[in-house]
């Protein structure tokens, strides 16, 4: 079973398209096709459900789906270290991350990563914090910025603590405190992140420490809209620092009373972070400071 039918395999299901996956690829529609065509045969049984929407993994193909991935990252392996031994690393790094640190720090990271391995490529998965945790868990992304508690077998290491910030209309009466109670913010209009069914963690501790419960009246699964529903007057919000970085929305930001951090981690699989082949998890040391820092303006 060759490992590039598996590679195209893995990236039309996580396109969810053969046309997609050709693109990604460089080969043609045909091309992906007849290789699929060739890899069902080879098992005895159908991979991909096809619909107009696109593909999806059949039951069959689920169940060989870890096998998949492992195949391919162990042909990645040997092609990694085929490199090394000629004295040239180069290879494919999946990054998985959230908007604020793709948009603020992810740039910065891998310019410096490239200036020592300038043949690493880049594979950057947009998500929320459980599937870049499942990314991870999967081999799909090699590391991943995740927020505690993660799994025991993820090693993480903290590179910032973001302080929330309270995010209201830049007319808000809660406008003129230096500082805002989160008591305060609980009875006005709250705009909610809610990613994929997952609540924000971190806000809602804000209000669980204190007791209260906050009348959430919007719940959205972008920043950006969370910051121009509050700019339009239809409630306030909380939100990292580092996503609050150079907006063009106009809203008041204002620190709470009671100051709240969330860390922000990058994780690999204890058992990928072996010696030699591409040092994925080097990059978050590309990030300015070597030691743990708090999110600055």
């Amino acid at each position: 079973m060759e490992s590039e039918k598996c590679r195209v395999l893995l990236c039309a299901i996580d396109k969810g398209s053969i046309t997609a996956a050709a693109e990604a690829m460089g080969y043609t529609i045909s091309g992906v096709s007849r290789m699929m065509a060739a890899l069902e045969a080879e098992v005895g049984f159908p991979l991909l459900r096809r619909s107009r929407e696109g593909v999806t993994p059949t039951n069959e193909c689920c169940r060989l789906l870890p096998s998949f991935r492992e195949m391919v990252a162990q042909a990645e392996q040997c092609r990694q270290i085929a490199g090394e031994v000629r004295g040239l690393v180069s290879g494919t790094v999946a990054i998985g991350t959230f908007s604020s640190v793709a948009t603020h720090w992810l740039p910065n990271m891998i310019g410096a990563f490239q200036k020592d391995y300038p043949n690493i490529d880049f594979d950057i998965l947009m998500g929320t914090y459980p599937e870049i945790e499942q990314w991870v868990m999967q081999g799909r992304a090699d590391c991943g910025f995740l927020h505690l508690p993660t799994r025991a077998d993820l090693k993480t290491v903290c590179l910032a603590q973001d302080e929330l910030m309270a995010v209201l209309p830049e007319d808000h009466p809660l406008a003129a405190l230096e500082k805002i109670p989160a008591s305060a913010l609980a009875e006005q209009p709250f705009i909610l992140l809610d990613k994929a069914g997952e609540r924000d963690r971190d806000v809602m501790q804000v209000f669980e420490r204190a007791g209260i419960v906050p009348k959430v009246r919007f719940t959205t699964l972008d920043d950006y809209a969370v910051m121009s529903m509050v700019e339009h007057g239809l409630g306030v919000s909380i939100l990292p620092k580092l996503i609050l970085r150079r907006i063009p929305y106009r809203v008041a930001l204002r620190p709470l009373e009671q100051p709240v951090f969330r860390q922000v981690r990058c994780g690999a699989e204890r058992r990928n972070l072996r010696p030699g082949g591409v040092p994925c998890f080097s990059i978050p040391f590309s990030f300015p400071t070597a030691s743990v820092r708090r999110v600055r303006d």
